[in-house]
């Protein structure tokens, strides 16, 4: 799991700690009404590149966007509802497979306390890594450990 968003981001009365509807119904509103815009916005808060210090080639952040851009808005916005509402708790814990949770501690799309802890406390005996300062984007900023640590989990 790799940034995920496990197990469950909205708040709810009992998941007092989620994360408030408005969030997401902010995001939606913002994809519906200028998707391109939406996704040039939100590049840099995903790719960390709005920390100071942050290097994020332009070239990534583009890129970054243009896989956004290339759903089609039904497909965006049901992503927003999906990954904001779903909850795994359950699911998580039926797991029962050796299960590598991977996750930023400085993401700012998918806070680490709301999921990746739990789902590494919430998975029996799944291995945490946590990557400081790494944003939700780890795969570009980070892509380097995030292999070596793959590599290294599955060859167990």
């Amino acid at each position: 799991m790799i940034g995920a968003v496990p197990p469950f981001l909205l708040k709810t009365d009992d998941n007092p700690d989620g994360v408030d509807r408005a969030v997401f119904d902010g995001m939606r509103a913002g994809i519906a009404a200028d998707r391109a815009q939406f996704f040039r916005d939100f590049g840099p808060v995903f790719m960390g590149a709005n920390r100071p210090g942050a290097r994020v080639s332009q070239g990534s952040l583009d890129w970054n966007g243009f896989l956004g851009m290339q759903a089609s808005l039904k497909g965006t916005l049901d992503c927003v509802t999906a990954f904001s509402e779903t909850d795994f708790r359950a699911d998580l814990k039926a797991i029962d497979v050796p299960t590598l949770v991977l996750h930023g501690d400085d993401d700012q799309i998918v806070p680490f306390e709301l999921t990746g802890r739990l789902a590494a406390k919430a998975i029996k005996g799944a291995r945490l890594e946590i990557y400081k300062g790494a944003p939700h984007g780890l795969y570009i900023t980070h892509k380097d450990q995030l292999n070596a640590d793959l590599l290294a989990f599955l060859k167990g």
